[in-house]
């Protein structure tokens, strides 16, 4: 709206200017996200919506995962945005005139998936680590400046990794971090202590006893592979971790071939896309395996599902049966002679190789308290079947060490729990977010005047394998 004001009228011309520029002013430009991906974008909820003021400037948390990328602010319980670790390199440098960084011969996230018809796309992380450096600094710029647009050098900021991250890729995060993007304070967390920490919010955490205690098996699967971590008072027991080289991606592609094998329409340039909403959508966790089958064959039509979608080069609708694929596809983690011939060792019993592989004393507090973290464990009745599977294990050993020593003060019994809560899709990323907002903080991170003074080298051990969080 123009303001009109005469100038005989005013006797401050720059009154005059300013109204002029006023009523000239751009507005702002609002981005707009690809419909497909919206279920992926957290919408922030009133606490988080709330922006740093001029004296305050809270802890970022950045979780990056092989399929997702969560960041946001410390004390909030959900991250800001979540959005795929995609890479899309846009060879050709088309520009929209639309865009804040239209210069720019990349996108990343939804952006990136956007335009995985048209340009390379590819994932910097693979199975936990990071693979290619070059793409995710800028995936790491655009999380800092145009997601959370904040200056770094005035924040604090953890960045999470998985157990079996290299030294030297700590070092270059670190590098990354303090010389590029001038961060204030850097905290790189192992992820499975995080999610430990996460837990301590569940009711079930409190009703055993366990919520605050810094013991407990960590099972964290997400999109590239599946950890299961032995952490005792707060010291993550190396030797003990396992890793599981079967994860969200082997269920998404066994839908999709399932979906193929079947001749159902699968439009070419939406079916990983399409593979990963059936997944989200419809699969489930089976009581029992065989049985299901069973229910199945019997009436089969009866739990067949129409999944509707659109064609998103096309615009035109389409719809897909799914069937057995709802309850084999979580298999993977019960049965994954089905997805693979180079494992075939059940979730249940490498938790409980992991249990074993730790000192004597310490079994007993991780059987009691198996912390599930990652989208992968948000299947339906996922710790049920768990918990059925691991106590079927501890039971049949105690029998057969009882039977062996005809002794029944032999029968040695474990308690069995594995704790689950509403938070535990993005434990890692709400346990950081739980650590950014507390003192501890500011201990364990490092800051930009000891990395000047000693170099990257102080962020090459990971000391959480020694004490508590580092």
């Amino acid at each position: 709206m123009a303001c009109f004001i005469s100038p005989s009228s005013c006797d401050d011309w720059s009154l005059v200017f300013f109204c002029f520029f006023w009523s000239c002013r751009v507005p702002p430009v609002k981005t707009k996200w690809p419909s497909q991906h919206r279920p992926h974008a957290r919408t922030p909820t009133l606490r988080q919506r709330r922006r740093p003021g001029p004296m305050s400037y809270p802890v970022v948390v950045i979780d990056n995962g092989t399929g997702y990328t969560k960041l946001g602010y410390a004390g909030n319980e959900e991250p800001t945005y979540v959005i795929p670790s995609l890479y899309a390199d846009n060879a050709a440098a088309w520009r929209r005139s639309n865009d804040v960084f239209e210069d720019l011969d990349f996108y990343i996230g939804e952006e990136a998936a956007a335009r995985a018809g048209s340009c390379t796309v590819s994932y910097p992380i693979q199975h936990g680590i990071v693979k290619d450096w070059d793409k995710m600094e800028r995936i790491w710029q655009h999380c800092i400046y145009k997601y959370l647009h904040v200056e770094p050098e005035e924040h604090g900021f953890i960045l999470t990794e998985p157990p079996a991250n290299p030294p030297e890729n700590r070092e270059y995060t670190a590098e990354v971090m303090f010389e590029t993007f001038g961060v204030k304070q850097l905290h790189i967390a192992v992820q499975g202590a995080l999610a430990l920490r996460a837990s301590w919010t569940s009711g079930k955490a409190q009703e055993l006893g366990v919520a605050g205690k810094d013991t407990g098996l960590v099972i964290d699967s997400g999109a590239g592979v599946t950890h299961i971590m032995p952490i005792v008072d707060g010291f993550v027991l190396n030797q003990a971790i396992h890793h599981i080289p079967l994860a969200g991606r082997d269920i998404t592609n066994f839908v999709l071939e399932r979906l193929r094998e079947r001749g159902e329409p699968v439009p070419p340039d939406d079916a990983l896309l399409l593979a990963q909403r059936i997944k989200e959508e419809y699969c489930y966790i089976a009581r029992d395996i065989a049985s299901e089958f069973d229910t199945y064959d019997r009436d089969l039509p009866k739990y067949v599902t129409k999944h509707r979608d659109v064609n998103s080069k096309t615009g035109q609708p389409y719809t897909v049966d799914v069937g057995y694929e709802k309850f084999l596809g979580p298999e993977v983690f019960f049965h994954p002679e089905i997805f693979s011939n180079e494992w075939t060792t059940p979730l249940p019993e490498v938790v409980d190789k992991a249990v074993w592989s730790c000192p004597i004393d310490c079994r007993r507090p991780l059987y009691r308290n198996i912390v599930l973290s990652g989208g992968n464990t948000m299947f339906p009745k996922f710790d049920k079947r768990l918990q059925k599977d691991l106590r079927a294990i501890v039971d049949r050993r105690a029998k057969k060490n009882m039977a062996a020593f005809k002794d029944p003060t032999r029968h040695i019994t474990y308690d069995v729990n594995v704790v689950s809560h509403e938070r535990q899709r993005y434990a890692v990323w709400y346990g950081g977010s739980m650590l950014g907002s507390s003192p501890e903080f500011a201990t364990l991170a490092k800051t930009r005047k000891e990395y000047e003074e000693y170099g990257p080298y102080i962020c090459r051990q990971n000391n959480m394998f020694h004490s508590v969080f580092e």
